[in-house]
């Protein structure tokens, strides 16, 4: 298919912890409001996909109590590993090729994920199929093509690197099969899925200091592809990076978009 294999940011690089304890500083509480919105209530069985960090499957365990179940999956569970002490299920796992785990779930949420997955139309389908009747399914996934600055205000010189190293780095996402319009489609998918109720928002920080540390994680992570590509050079990459901490770009993210939706109890037509 002309893809490179593999994902881009993979989880058993060193930064892989600075980048998921950024992402969750960042948006666990925009998912921890969809999970009180939803009304997560003690006893409910929960599947987190694509874990990778330990929060928010943490969250939802202390949440479910005792008589409830949360399992986190994920296709390298080194990081997620740790959320097992909070009481989680943790299990090796590809959504968009192996069958669905043991359920059926009251909840199932994956955030940032999907848009990673070459075959995410199986992932979709496969977390859909394993929701019991009633039960919810939460996506949240970017949309890089909705926002593709990660310096809004472009004013200089150094917002104009770190937005052209951004389109670097977007392009290698595509090369691996990443659709960077993949957020604002959730709605749809999900109502094509046959859920019910489906409702959405959008979610991105302007700047903080968590934007920072998410991209410095970032660039470390696709500097060697970066170069290798002829997107950047190691000068301009060091110059970026001196540039982030120093303090003086305002980083942003892509828009995060949460979509959810319930399985409804007659599924027939």
């Amino acid at each position: 298919m002309g893809q490179d294999e593999g994902y881009l940011l993979d989880n058993r690089q060193a930064e892989a912890g600075a980048r998921f304890d950024a992402l969750s500083a960042l948006f666990d509480a925009s998912t921890f409001r969809h999970f009180e919105a939803v009304g997560i209530d003690e006893g409910w069985q929960c599947w987190e996909v694509g874990a990778g960090g330990p929060t928010v499957p943490a969250w939802l365990a202390e949440r479910v109590g005792p008589r409830g179940r949360v399992l986190a999956t994920d296709i390298d569970v080194s990081w997620t590993e740790r959320a097992a002490a909070d009481g989680v299920e943790v299990l090796r796992h590809d959504v968009a090729l192996d069958e669905p785990p043991a359920g059926p779930f009251d909840l199932i949420h994956a955030r940032l994920l999907l848009v990673h997955v070459a075959d995410r139309d199986a992932a979709l389908r496969s977390m859909v199929q394993a929701l019991r009747p009633g039960g919810r399914l939460l996506i949240e996934d970017a949309d890089p093509a909705l926002q593709p600055l990660i310096c809004p205000d472009e004013y200089g010189p150094e917002q104009e690197l770190a937005n052209r190293l951004r389109r670097g780095f977007r392009q290698l996402l595509q090369q691996r099969g990443a659709d960077l319009a993949y957020g604002r489609k959730l709605p749809r998918l999900l109502r094509e899925a046959g859920l019910a109720e489906v409702e959405a928002d959008a979610y991105f920080p302007i700047t903080s200091p968590q934007c920072d540390v998410l991209e410095a994680a970032t660039v470390h992570q696709v500097r060697d592809k970066l170069t290798a590509a002829g997107l950047a050079t190691d000068e301009e990459i060091e110059r970026h990076l001196a540039n982030i901490a120093a303090g003086r770009l305002d980083l942003a993210t892509a828009p995060m978009i949460s979509a959810w939706g319930r399985r409804p109890f007659d599924d027939g037509p």
